[in-house]
């Protein structure tokens, strides 16, 4: 198990990262950089292809206002005392002491992944229901952290490498989409971020992110085990 939050501690260090910053406060979670990174992301909040030094999971209070998330997360980000341009915001009404970490060197990049997880409105894609027009919060945020080069092709296919991984957790652990029950492959409003350093430490870029490559590789498994862990672990204690 891979969940620093779960007990006592605020603090995580990761091992092949300690530069980074990764802490926990009662309603949110923040990775932090002294570098700028390019980002692609479905956040809520500087969503899109942007860039910025941290990126926050934050846990939604029940009185959350799914109209404009925008303004509810930039008055957060100013209580924080974050620098609200160089933020990305993901919203989540799951456990966020239960985000899972896990992280790896490779070839040519080293990765951090962490995952959040609830399964409430788990559902299957291709299949007609019942849609909203509203945003309402994520609830399998998965953001990934990436020291290397990448163009922005590879950085959607790692989305892709990252989606087919979560929708592999659900299958392995029974998910079922509630109206229809047949497995899921993910909940109705979920979030991806991919975070870049494009440090030009490295000698090569990366072009693709698939399964078969070595860094898509690593994203899929790395995003498996922190979805599989995140969620199989939500009805737990603290």
């Amino acid at each position: 198990m891979t969940q620093p939050f779960r007990g006592a501690e605020t603090i995580y260090q990761a091992d092949l990262w300690p530069e980074l910053i990764i802490q926990y406060s009662e309603d949110h979670v923040l990775i932090q950089s002294d570098e700028i990174y390019e980002v692609l992301s479905n956040a809520p909040f500087n969503g899109g292809l942007s860039s910025g030094n941290r990126f926050v999971n934050w846990k939604v209070p029940i009185n959350y206002d799914c109209t404009d998330p925008v303004s509810m997360m930039q008055a957060e980000l100013k209580k924080w005392g974050y620098h609200s341009a160089s933020a990305i915001g993901l919203q989540t009404a799951a456990h966020i002491t239960h985000t899972s970490f896990y992280e790896e060197n490779g070839d040519e990049f080293k990765i951090l992944v962490c995952a959040s997880a609830g399964t409430g409105n788990a559902v299957r894609g291709g299949l007609e229901r019942e849609t909203f027009s509203a945003y309402m919060p994520g609830t399998v945020n998965i953001m990934i952290v990436i020291d290397g080069r990448m163009t922005s092709s590879a950085m959607v296919n790692a989305v892709i490498s990252a989606t087919e991984a979560k929708s592999s957790a659900f299958e392995a652990l029974n998910i079922r989409d509630h109206s229809h029950g047949c497995i899921a492959t993910g909940t109705s409003t979920d979030a991806v971020l991919v975070a870049v350093s494009q440090s030009a430490s490295y000698e090569h870029t990366h072009r693709y992110a698939g399964a078969a490559t070595t860094i898509g590789n690593a994203i899929s498994r790395l995003v498996y085990e922190a979805v599989h862990e995140a969620i199989r672990t939500q009805g737990e204690p603290r």
